[in-house]
């Protein structure tokens, strides 16, 4: 069992820069798969980015947001930078217990473990 929990969520204006943090516990990441989802109300949990074999990013925030992870700590990080208003969503850290590639890393159904969320809201 993996247990998540996000933090770094907040109030930004446009333009502005967050970095979220996905803190697991209960066992070892470094064979996991972990990815970064958000949703806002309404609409379905879009793909935002994972690190898996690699990195993979929705086009949407490429070249914006980095996903990065450190295994001695068992965290995964997302930078995001040159925020917008579209931004704004409720994201959620996710894990899956093996190491994706291609497009398997964009599914949701795919993750076994999901954190609460942290709500990143950004103003014009």
């Amino acid at each position: 069992q993996v247990q998540l929990v996000e933090s770094g969520g907040g109030l930004v204006q446009a333009g502005g820069s967050l970095r979220l943090s996905c803190a697991a516990s209960g066992r070892p990441l470094r064979s996991y798969t972990m990815g970064w989802f958000r949703q806002t109300p309404g609409k379905e949990r879009e793909f935002v980015a994972a690190h898996g074999w690699a990195t993979y990013y929705a086009d949407s925030i490429k070249g914006r947001f980095t996903i990065s992870r450190d295994n001695a700590k068992s965290t995964v990080y997302l930078q995001m930078n040159s925020l917008n208003p579209e931004d704004t969503a409720v994201y959620y850290c996710a894990a899956a217990e093996s190491l994706m590639a291609g497009s398997m890393p964009s599914l949701s159904s795919r993750y076994d473990y999901w954190g609460q969320g942290t709500q990143v809201t950004v103003s014009s």
